[in-house]
């Protein structure tokens, strides 16, 4: 795989607190509430990789490690695994922290498949907005 398009920077690309309304009856994290907060993370790093609108087309690989709180922190990072003329595919893990920063423990990891769209949500070729960068 080649990747012409600038580089997004390595780190968290979402960072965020569970909160009450994030958790089950036993008091764990929605694991939908989780993935959600993945293709945020994911969709975001997609959109600056493709300068412009990006769509979740599917979801594979999902495995979840364990449950997670109330209050830990969620870190989602994303790594660009697969680039396609108008699609990218791309690794997210979430990462959990206790209210210290400390204890980092991967909860979850998938690999998201998004599409560049057009103005008129249409897919479009990624390379349209950069080829003139490579």
């Amino acid at each position: 795989m080649t990747d012409t398009f600038p580089s997004v920077p390595d780190g968290p690309h979402l960072r965020t607190i569970a909160m009450p309304r994030d958790t089950n009856a036993a008091g764990a994290v929605f694991g939908g509430w989780t993935v959600s907060q993945m293709d945020l993370a994911g969709g975001t790093f997609d959109a600056q990789r493709t300068n412009g609108r990006v769509a979740t087309v599917r979801i594979d690989a999902m495995r979840f490690f364990r449950p997670f709180a109330l209050g830990d922190e969620v870190s989602c990072d994303c790594t660009l695994q697969e680039s396609g003329e108008t699609s990218l595919g791309v690794r997210i893990g979430a990462w959990i922290r206790d209210r210290t920063g400390s204890n980092p423990d991967k909860v979850t990891e998938g690999v998201f498949t998004y599409v560049a769209l057009d103005d008129e949500g249409k897919p479009r070729r990624r390379t349209d907005d950069r080829a003139s960068e490579t």
